[in-house]
């Protein structure tokens, strides 16, 4: 049996219906624990997205929120979109945003843990799913191996497959060689991930909003440009969503699959991608860090891959592949596979020509932001591994190395065994922080509680971590006096405010 066999087969028992069930449930488990919180706490999304401030060892909330959305847009966004479609119809897209909704709940716990149990290495915050892992649950063996798959994930496969995307695009667009393209990511790469994390966090909360703004707006100007059909496309994806458009009923089992399945792949919840960047922030509790970045899930799903879906299919730019995939149940683009070729003919109807060269230019922004935040996260991974080693230093020095000559190979050769060991490390990831997630779901209630507590009683809520019943925390208590001292103090004097009002 082949390695690409090989990874088949594995792939089919991560990435099976119980993944799907699994990322579901966890989703719907902690949107009720959590009272549904993303309805409720809207506000103080937004409010902690954009508030907050970074410091010698942390970067801003909107960094953090734009380092975990750089790593969230990438070409799936694109390509990944317009596969669900011609798999499930229309319909997907309705799936998509249920878990959008759902996976707030997970990403927000993810996040929340990540930020409880962060460590200062080198003066700089790194945490996530090994972390939170060692800390909160004291199994090392499941630390262990989620941050050898993150490091095999985000260092080796991964970078090789966003760097073919935007080497090949550039190429189709503008007859730029491969090779040529693969060195300038490289150049690029390597000036921005040698100035750390805070380099990183700076060029995402500049890159990150605008490519996604740009991207929605195209959208909007499309859906404008076909505005009689728009109300259709909308019974359309209702209608399908819920088996009652009988020319997708033969698929429906399909469409759910394929819309949870490509909502969980793009916005990545549960996944524990998203928390290591989410650890590196700057907040007075870790509530407001979480909040922050189930706002990421939103943007993600909710704002971009729909843009995707809308410019399809307001424009009609798809095919709708049968049961058996070898026919098609409607067939608006001959010849055209799944994939970027969909968006681009979408926007070839308003833009004529210009399609592949707006493709080109979108897969650059979001797969170099998605590259970038893989640097990131593989160095959260190898700083895990060898953080008591002396020379870790040079490790994170070697390890990015190894990141540019990857972008470098993956521009100019990609392969089935390269997608197929990205699924198996995005795999393994996922399962070991959704156990994570279970086994540690009673600090994420209890911190919320505290976060919501204190916002009642008119606090600015700050983290002490004892009161809320966890252990292992220390750094907390060292942040909470030193960074948020004043914020204490407040608390402090409130709280003893009410226990006169009370004696009285």
């Amino acid at each position: 049996m082949s390695l690409v066999e090989i990874t088949n087969v594995i792939n089919g028992y991560l990435w099976s219906v119980a993944m799907i069930g699994l990322c579901l449930g966890v989703g719907i488990f902690f949107s009720i624990r959590l009272g549904f919180f993303q309805i409720r706490l809207v506000k103080d999304m937004i409010k902690h997205l954009l508030g907050g401030q970074s410091s010698d060892s942390g970067i801003s909330s909107f960094q953090g929120f734009s380092m975990a959305l750089g790593g969230r847009i990438g070409v799936g966004n694109i390509a990944g979109v317009a596969t669900a479609i011609c798999f499930g119809g229309p319909g997907a897209v309705f799936w998509m945003w249920v878990y959008a909704f759902l996976g707030a709940g997970s990403a927000f716990a993810e996040s929340v843990l990540a930020q409880t149990w962060k460590e200062e290495i080198n003066g700089e915050y790194r945490g996530g799913p090994a972390y939170f892992l060692e800390k909160g649950t004291g199994i090392k063996a499941l630390a262990i191996l989620f941050a050898i798959a993150g490091v095999i994930a985000n260092a080796f496969t991964g970078p090789t497959i966003q760097a073919f995307n935007i080497a090949e695009s550039a190429r189709n667009a503008f007859g730029i060689p491969t090779i040529v393209t693969g060195c300038v990511v490289a150049i690029l790469f390597a000036i921005v991930i040698f100035g750390g994390m805070k380099r990183i966090g700076s060029v995402a909360e500049k890159v990150v909003p605008v490519m996604a703004g740009v991207y929605i707006l195209l959208t909007i100007v499309i859906l404008i440009a076909n505005i009689n059909h728009v109300p259709g496309m909308f019974a359309l994806i209702f209608k399908s969503a819920f088996h009652m458009e009988a020319i997708y009923g033969a698929i429906w089992g399909q469409t759910i699959m394929w819309g949870v399945k490509r909502a969980v792949y793009s916005s990545e919840a549960g996944m524990g991608s998203g928390s290591q960047a989410s650890a590196a922030a700057e907040v007075s509790h870790p509530a407001k860090q979480g909040l922050a970045q189930s706002f990421s899930v939103y943007v993600d799903t909710l704002f971009v891959c729909t843009a995707t879906a809308l410019m399809i299919l307001s424009t009609g730019m798809y095919n709708v592949a049968g049961p058996d995939t070898a026919s098609f149940i409607v067939e608006n683009l001959p010849g055209i596979d799944a994939g970027t070729g969909y968006t681009q003919a979408a926007i070839d109807t308003l833009l004529p020509g210009m399609g592949s060269a707006f493709i080109a230019v979108a897969i650059f922004f979001f797969a170099f932001t998605t590259i970038l935040s893989f640097g990131f996260y593989a160095d959260c991974n190898v700083a895990f591994l060898f953080r008591n080693s002396k020379n870790l230093k040079y490790i994170q020095i070697a390890m990015k190395l190894l990141l540019i000559a990857m972008i470098v190979f993956g521009s100019v050769r990609s392969s089935a065994v390269a997608w197929n060991l990205a699924d198996v490390g995005v795999g393994f990831m996922a399962w070991v922080n959704l156990i994570a997630l279970i086994l540690l779901y009673k600090p994420v209630i209890k911190i919320l509680k505290d976060y919501e507590q204190q916002k009642k009683l008119g606090i600015d809520p700050v983290f002490e971590p004892e009161k809320c019943g966890i252990k292992n925390a220390e750094l907390w208590d060292k942040i909470t006096k030193s960074r948020y001292a004043d914020l204490l103090q407040n608390k402090k004097k409130i709280l003893e405010s009410k226990d006169e009002d009370v004696a009285i």
